[in-house]
């Protein structure tokens, strides 16, 4: 099908031809040549990373800071990943990831903290909220992960961490 674009004053005269079948969108210049195709894919990634998300009230309970350290983690169906973590706190932690898992994915969860790089540390934890580009919160795309089991020592150890950082930052 072909939509004549009509409203916009940059592009009137152009048309934008969908292909159901190819699944793709191409633009078509005033004399009808083809100025360029993208996927179905990527204009639906560009309408997700650029929506406005409803503003939500913060809901964490648990202090958190900003910590880069390794974390490796699978989903029940038996995908392993490898990734680098940009935060902790005592409810959870961010994983950075170009292609996070949606919400409510429940993973199996190894992390090893700066201290201890070659001790690393389970959890288990389900995909709370996805950020699918970086913005002005988060420096990296990626996930936030709640914490639905943690040992008690590892809880302890990560309030620990947390509190010493922030008195750290508030002494500097």
């Amino acid at each position: 099908m072909k939509y004549p674009v009509a409203s916009s004053l940059r592009h009137r005269g152009k048309t934008l031809e969908l292909d159901e079948t190819r699944e793709l969108v191409t633009l078509l210049g005033i004399n009808g040549e083809q100025i360029g195709s993208l996927s179905w894919d990527f204009v639906i990634d560009q309408i997700m990373a650029y929506r406005k998300l409803p503003v939500q009230k913060e809901i964490r309970s648990e202090p958190r800071i900003s910590l880069a350290f390794r974390v490796r983690y699978n989903t029940p169906e038996g995908q392993k990943f490898e990734s680098r973590a940009g935060g902790i706190g005592g409810g959870g932690m961010f994983i950075e990831s170009h292609a996070p898992l949606p919400v409510g994915t429940k993973l199996s969860m190894e992390f090893s903290l700066p201290e201890k790089p070659d001790e690393w540390l389970p959890t288990k934890g389900v995909v709370a909220w996805v950020c699918p580009k970086a913005d002005q919160y988060t420096f990296s795309p990626g996930m936030g992960v709640q914490f639905t089991e943690v040992a008690q020592n590892i809880r302890d150890r990560i309030l620990e961490l947390v509190k010493s950082t922030q008195v750290k930052i508030q002494a500097a």
